[in-house]
């Protein structure tokens, strides 16, 4: 089914800011605009119902009712239980207080895996519980496409291998990995999976449930949402891994990874995301039933169309390296060039031609020395999703063409 571009633009206010007219937004890899859908919420919770939720009076009962709409409109479009979602400020964050409570539950001896592929947030934490007496194993890249072989995972997968951890696509080569096989051979050796999908899910939102990660985390402000850390962990392992929140709240396994008190609105403003993705189906004639599919299929068969074009171009440029794979069904839409000189100053120049990209390391150093790309300069990243024209990824042709 074909996306209405037209359709889906209106419901980002983004887009008639004058700020933002007329300009191609390629940082979305960053953080995506934001939906009204999100932003009306976020404003009548605020208004309306900024008081402590879950209460005795109304605006109390009702400002909970919202936040539980968000839980439980995210299970349904990842395909897992509502006790399952919780959320924290960040993904930074939450990985962290995981950490924090497998460091607790491991013993010395045991081992986790991780990779060289993943940005910061997912990796720097575990790689931590090396202090406590856990063996941290690295599944390293190909030095050339800088994707993750299965074969070398077999070799690194034994039975003091507890947790593995990997993205479900890197945030500057943006090879999807295959996940449910992945998670299956860990799965089979006795390990638990946690899959950072930041990368991933605005590019539509993934079957956790159907994939079997044991953890799954991703950003809501880079699904069109508000600045929060959404993560999935499955019941089995949240009632087996030590509670993280006050002592009092351990049963709820919403509260046990949340140590900090929750921000109620920004919780409560993530139904949105869910509300907008609602509507994109039944807009283009989605049944509800099928909407988590559909809209999934629908964004990801849109944003492939799109992409390939960009990477046919850049595959005709010997002066620069396309960090990835040239085939778009295979990449998320998140393209990382290797210019052998400052991408930031190249960022800038595009800027001047109404294209807004990024250039840095993008917290995926590790990923790059890997690469060998020089840190000095980093990489030009043009990220999009499925709010993106054609038409705009024709300018950034064009834009590159005359920059580079």
């Amino acid at each position: 089914m074909d996306l209405d571009i037209e359709y889906v633009r209106k419901q980002f206010p983004a887009f008639d800011v004058p700020d933002l007219i007329n300009k191609g937004f390629f940082e979305n890899a960053g953080g995506s605009y934001v939906c009204r859908q999100v932003i009306n919420r976020l404003n009548r919770f605020y208004t309306e119902k900024k008081v402590q939720p879950y209460g005795a009076f109304e605006a109390s009962i009702s400002g909970g009712y919202e936040m539980d709409e968000a839980r439980v409109g995210l299970a349904r479009y990842l395909g897992v239980k509502e006790q399952e979602v919780s959320f924290g400020p960040s993904t930074s964050q939450n990985t962290y207080v995981l950490a924090k409570a497998f460091g607790e539950w491991l013993v010395p001896g045991n081992a986790i895996i991780v990779t060289n592929q993943d940005h910061e947030a997912n990796t720097g934490s575990w790689r931590r519980l090396s202090n406590q007496g856990v063996e941290v194993k690295e599944w390293q890249v190909n030095e050339e496409t800088g994707e993750l072989n299965l074969e070398d995972l077999d070799d690194l997968l034994d039975e003091n291998v507890k947790l593995l951890c990997f993205p479900h696509c890197s945030n500057i080569v943006a090879h999807i990995n295959p996940v449910k096989e992945i998670v299956s051979k860990a799965h089979m050796a006795g390990a638990y999976v946690c899959v950072d999908g930041v990368s991933y899910a605005p590019h539509g939102l993934p079957n956790v449930g159907d994939i079997g990660a044991d953890i799954y985390l991703f950003s809501s402000y880079k699904t069109y949402g508000p600045h929060q850390g959404i993560m999935v962990i499955k019941e089995p392992l949240a009632e087996l891994l030590p509670n993280q929140g006050h002592y009092f709240n351990s049963k709820y396994l919403t509260k046990k990874f949340t140590p900090a008190g929750p921000d109620h609105a920004q919780i409560a403003a993530c139904a949105g995301i869910v509300e907008y993705f609602d509507e994109l189906a039944m807009h283009h004639g989605i049944k509800s039933a099928d909407a988590p599919s559909g809209v999934h299929n629908m964004i990801r068969n849109y944003e492939q169309k799109l992409l390939q074009p960009l990477l046919d171009y850049v595959c005709t440029k010997n002066s620069i390296r396309l960090l990835g794979p040239s085939i778009a069904s295979k990449r998320a839409p998140t393209v990382a060039l290797d210019l052998g000189y400052n991408s930031f100053d190249v960022a800038k120049k595009l800027s001047g031609l109404n294209v807004l990209a990024g250039g840095d390391d993008f917290y995926a150093v590790r990923l790059l020395e890997a690469l060998g790309v020089d840190l000095e300069h980093g990489v030009l990243r043009l990220s999009f999703v499925h709010y993106t024209k054609e038409e705009e990824v024709a300018a950034v042709i064009q834009a590159l063409e005359e920059v580079l």
